[in-house]
């Protein structure tokens, strides 16, 4: 089985990756957007695959490259048979961009769970953090109904280690019930 974890360029990815598998390097983390430009995939312990997508959004790569990424992750997230879920990465300080609803749009019809991680968080106040939580989650339920109840929406920062215990346990339970 295999997770994958998607976002706009920058939003996390990689440092999400690396935090999750407690490992420094394991995924290539870069302040510039742009820089994973294929899907890399790393094995986990129990025989499941993390897949690393190429950031959609900014990218600094010509338009045409960027097209031919969309494309291609577009098919990879709606049709991999493999694929038993996603990790989408979404800004805290941003929110759910056109970008990230496409992305959700054209996944959650297939039924497969999605963990919103809200990257960054470290950077918010306490009460930032609560709306913004509170805003992904009003804006997943207004545009997403009657999906919006396969994304489990969480507080995360790599840099401070905030919601790693959470996420893993929701990514052992998607691998424990599709191994």
């Amino acid at each position: 089985p295999e997770i994958a974890f998607a976002g706009r360029s920058n939003s996390g990815k990689s440092s999400a990756i690396n935090a999750l598998a407690a490992r420094n390097r394991l995924a290539y983390a870069s302040r510039t957007p742009g820089r994973t430009q294929q899907i890399v995939f790393f094995r986990l312990r129990n025989g499941g695959y993390v897949a690393d997508l190429p950031g959609y959004g900014y990218a600094a790569v010509p338009k045409a490259v960027k097209e031919v990424w969309q494309d291609f992750l577009w098919n990879y997230v709606t049709t991999r048979p493999t694929l038993v879920a996603l990790v989408a990465m979404v800004d805290s300080r941003h929110g759910l961009k056109a970008s990230d609803e496409a992305l959700l749009q054209g996944f959650l019809p297939t039924g497969r769970p999605v963990l919103l991680l809200a990257t960054k968080i470290d950077k918010l106040t306490a009460t930032e953090r609560r709306a913004s939580l509170q805003g992904i989650r009003a804006r997943l339920d207004e545009a997403f109904a009657p999906f919006a109840a396969a994304v489990t929406v969480q507080g995360f920062s790599a840099l401070r280690r905030e919601g790693i215990e959470e996420a893993e346990q929701v990514i052992q339970g998607w691998l424990g019930t599709a191994a």
